[in-house]
């Protein structure tokens, strides 16, 4: 065989490295627990990437200006969410020690109803994720302090995770200012109010069943009793400075995505805003993290780098606390960007050697029906998550795959933009090595295989959607499409 032939590889050949990452990633779990996924994974990944490129060099004799392009490709997806990454990490620090979060925890202990708190916490993610367009930004200031007060109510982590992440990513999938929602309906050529409002037909119905889902959970969760939540609250008011002044750092924010600024940007004029709440709301925390050395700004300079850089904690006497209030800063963000990095590796690897492109072929190869294209629509989305490791270049190349398939078979292009968000969108958070579960597992503090069967509007999602294609629901040709 000449080399020229043996440039496209094969799909038994392309799919070795997926089988190996598979066969490693399934060893681990069942080795050394679900929880090890995330420590480990870098290494599976990397060896991954290398089997990917020993077999396009060695055997099918890639060209490396291929290679090249397909690694820059991935990393231009990827790179990206680093800075976004750093940032949210410095923000889920600052508004930790300047009393926000202690503050609404405070506030969620007294106001909300314990058995209907999944159910409000979802609810309060969605409509702050709609506002805001961003599940990131949701899950890493509100999503925060829900975490703290279900903890403090007995909740499973995993369950008060679930019900954040379902939140957050719908409000994020029909929010007009998302940058998931508008790059899914660009790619596919569909307007965005159309292809959001026939996004609902889907969505809604998720969303119901993961509500009654959270509110079945919180009627069968055994609640802790209000003296710990009394505790608790006296624990925290005799540390931080409890007052709701310290809400103008979120209502400041809330104004900054109003106004469609940059999202890392936005984050980091919060953070700004959390520095200067620790020096006004907080001298009592200022002093406990200076100690006798307190007062000058050179101090300062180095307690606020402190802060941001590395992992900040509090003595309060009370284990649970101490871990509500404890933050990572920047450092604790590195093994999720290490994590990030062997993806984006891994991804490039799999798009420069063409063995991506010819797995992706064959899945479209033989489909023709409606529901047999939404159904690989949402399976290429859930695929292409677990390859590229990036939400972004999996819509993007699930987009540009069906494309010109929906149209041969005369089927209406904003069908391919909900099936992109139904799958692709929100399955992200669900895969490990994705830069979005890797992102809100060190956000939340949970590891993703561990929330992942309680994000319940995540899993039903790219159900529904196979479900309402197989039976033709709200489908019809493009020749007859009506935009709504």
């Amino acid at each position: 065989m000449n080399i020229s032939a043996r440039k496209c590889p094969s799909l038994s050949v392309s799919l070795i490295p997926v089988v190996c990452l598979i066969v490693g990633l399934v060893s681990i779990v069942v080795l050394l627990g679900a929880d090890a996924v995330q420590t480990y994974s870098q290494g599976v990944l990397l060896a991954a990437a290398f089997i990917c490129l020993a077999i396009a060099v060695g055997y099918i004799r890639r060209p490396w200006r291929a290679l090249r392009i397909g690694m820059v490709k991935s990393a231009v997806q990827v790179l990206p969410t680093i800075p976004i990454l750093l940032m949210i990490a410095t923000v889920s620090a600052t508004w930790m020690m300047s009393g926000v979060v202690p503050t609404l925890i405070c506030y969620g202990l007294h106001l909300l109803e314990p058995k209907v708190f999944l159910i409000t916490a979802c609810a309060v993610c969605a409509v702050i994720s709609v506002l805001s367009g961003s599940s990131w930004t949701t899950i890493a200031t509100i999503g925060v302090a829900f975490m703290g007060i279900g903890t403090v109510w007995g909740y499973s982590p995993a369950w008060t995770a679930g019900a954040i992440i379902s939140g957050a990513y719908f409000g994020d999938k029909v929010s007009p200012l998302s940058d998931t929602t508008v790059l899914a309906s660009s790619t596919c050529g569909v307007s965005l109010f159309p292809h959001i409002r026939y996004l609902m037909w889907t969505t809604v119905p998720a969303m119901v069943i993961a509500m009654i889902v959270f509110g079945v959970a919180g009627v069968f969760t055994s609640i802790e009793s209000g003296e710990q939540s009394h505790n608790m609250v006296a624990q925290l008011s005799d540390t931080f400075n409890i007052t709701p002044w310290t809400l103008l750092i979120p209502a400041a924010t809330v104004v900054l995505i109003t106004l469609h600024l940059n999202t890392a940007l936005t984050l980091g004029l919060s953070t700004i805003m959390g520095i200067i709440g620790i020096f006004v709301f907080q001298p009592s925390v200022l002093h406990i993290l200076e100690g006798d050395s307190a007062g000058s700004w050179m101090t300062h300079l180095v307690t606020m780098c402190n802060i941001l850089l590395t992992e900040t904690s509090l003595s309060t006497g009370n284990e649970l606390l101490d871990s509500l209030v404890t933050t990572g800063g920047m450092e604790g963000m590195l093994p999720t960007i290490f994590l990030i990095l062997s993806a984006m590796v891994f991804g490039g690897a799999l798009m420069g050697s063409g063995m991506l492109s010819t797995i992706t072929h064959a899945v479209v190869k033989r489909v023709t029906k409606p529901s047999a294209s939404v159904s690989s629509t949402v399976a290429t989305g859930l695929m292409l998550n677990a390859c590229t490791g990036d939400q972004y270049l999996s819509i993007i190349l699930n987009g540009n795959l069906y494309r010109n398939l929906y149209k041969r078979n005369g089927l209406e292009s904003r069908l391919l933009s909900r099936s992109i968000e139904d799958s692709t969108s929100v399955t992200s958070v669900l895969i490990p090595w994705n830069s979005c579960g890797l992102t809100q597992s060190a956000v939340l503090g949970v590891a993703t295989l561990t929330y992942l069967p309680y994000c319940v509007f995540n899993i039903v999602s790219p159900l529904i959607s196979i479900a309402f294609a197989a039976i033709g629901f709200r489908i019809r040709p493009e020749r007859k499409r009506v935009m709504a």
